[in-house]
């Protein structure tokens, strides 16, 4: 077996575990490209039910109708990932399983996609719910590999968490309610 988590999560669910676990807070997830590989890592790490409350892979906009909040109207209007859509996607999560924090993404992983910025593979957006406030980070990896940027997505997401969670302001959109 290959080593799990991937190396380059490794130190980042360590940290966001001991964070949450030192706090007795908790977080859920609600993740579409990166495919469930957010909460996979976090349930790598023994005692890991003291600081997850549950998650959703809704990757196709049916699964998110279903289970993450969305309308029809959602669904027609949608044209791909933004910073809103995944912070709305936060927010019906951590009310839904009334966790601390919410962690949602989402993006193209490739390899193809489309030609807005929001659609092209390597593209993904990431936001954190609390009771604080929203916060929201885009990137993207220019790579058109999937598995790679599946990878990318979920380090992207865990390191907004940890950013939040240590309040370091690092990439963080000021802690304002969007």
């Amino acid at each position: 077996m290959a080593e799990f988590p991937p190396p380059s999560l490794q130190l980042l669910v360590q940290e966001v575990f001991g964070l949450l676990r030192a706090r007795n807070e908790t977080v859920s997830i609600a993740e579409t490209a990166a495919g469930g590989l957010i909460s996979s890592s976090l349930l790598s790490v023994p005692g890991a039910s003291a600081i997850y409350k549950g998650g959703l892979t809704v990757y196709t906009l049916e699964s998110r109708l279903a289970f993450a909040g969305w309308t029809q109207s959602d669904m027609e209007n949608y044209h791909g990932p933004t910073p809103e859509i995944v912070a709305g996607m936060a927010d019906h999560t951590r009310s839904t399983l009334v966790s601390t924090y919410a962690l949602s993404e989402s993006g193209t992983a490739g390899p193809t996609g489309g030609t807005t910025r929001n659609r092209t593979p390597g593209y993904v957006a990431v936001a954190v719910s609390s009771a604080q406030g929203r916060y929201t980070r885009e990137v993207e990896t220019g790579s058109d590999s999937r598995a790679e940027n599946m990878v990318a997505f979920a380090g992207e997401a865990l390191k907004l968490l940890r950013d939040v969670l240590v309040q370091s302001g690092t990439g963080v959109t000021g802690g304002t309610v969007l």
